[in-house]
């Protein structure tokens, strides 16, 4: 069998030295002790209710967006509703059915296109049609 001083190279080794975090570790190690019990207690509950406050804080926000979310969605679908209402009344008053019972309903009857005359006005200028994008 081998011995552990053989694979480390012999009795007469160098022990390692301290790696970085063990002397960090040392730097620090005295800070956290010296506080002592109850500051340490003391200081981790504070840390830990302003986490908490925190954390309710955020999840206040996250459900306070999210029910105006909910509520944006519920009018959306409202106004969907009411736009396809609005596009079927439409439809229906453009139909030819609704004008001419319309018209009946107010007394008025289909011309007769043997009565009917057409007027024509000798040197009469046509009116031209203004675009509305260029009015003032």
């Amino acid at each position: 069998m081998y011995r552990l001083n053989n694979r480390i190279g012999g009795p007469r080794a160098l022990p390692p030295k301290p790696i970085l975090a063990a002397k960090r570790r040392r730097q620090l190690h005295p800070f956290f002790f010296s506080m002592g019990p109850v500051a340490l207690s003391i200081s981790s509950v504070l840390l830990i209710g302003l986490m908490a406050i925190l954390y309710l804080t955020q999840l206040g926000q996250a459900v306070s967006a999210n029910q105006k979310l909910q509520d944006y969605l519920a009018q959306e679908a409202t106004l969907r509703r009411q736009n396809q209402d609005l596009v079927y009344v439409i439809s229906q008053e453009q139909s030819p059915e609704y004008i001419a019972g319309s018209a009946k309903a107010l007394g008025l009857v289909p011309a007769d296109p043997k009565i009917v005359k057409v007027l024509t006005i000798k040197n009469l200028e046509r009116i031209r049609q203004i675009d509305s994008h260029l009015q003032p």
